[in-house]
């Protein structure tokens, strides 16, 4: 199933954030708001600096992302209040206008474009050129 624009999207409530446990190593699934912005999402919460899947990202970047019936595979970033200054707060707004709230902390994720996958391990990728 191909992805679709990011935009045609960003009306959905919400999205399926799939992390891997730092301390497990088992994929871990939750429900969350989120914005569209540029191609990316940010998913919003509030209280959440401290939760386990933002502590699985800070040590994990790599997740998926689910949205209905659509999977991606993604890098997430945990935006940095100050260094994100900007960025921090044009997310604010956007998820005001979307959900009435807008405080909370916002995490950055870049799909990643999937790759052709031999399942032969020794074939290296530009092998054969």
């Amino acid at each position: 199933m191909t992805w679709p624009s990011l935009q045609s999207v960003a009306d959905k409530q919400v999205l399926y954030l799939i992390t891997i446990g730092r301390r497990t190593g088992l994929p871990r699934e939750m429900e969350i708001w989120f914005v569209v912005r540029c191609e990316r999402f940010l998913p919003v919460r509030r209280n959440c600096e401290v939760a386990g899947w933002v502590k699985n990202v800070r040590r994990n970047p790599k997740v998926r992302v689910r949205i209905g019936e659509w999977r991606i595979d993604a890098r997430a970033r945990v935006l940095d209040r100050h260094t994100d200054r900007r960025l921090w707060d044009q997310v604010a707004a956007i998820a005001d206008r979307k959900y009435g709230w807008g405080d909370g902390l916002p995490v950055e994720i870049t799909p990643v474009p999937s790759c052709p996958v031999h399942s032969d391990p020794r074939i290296k990728p530009g092998a054969g050129r």
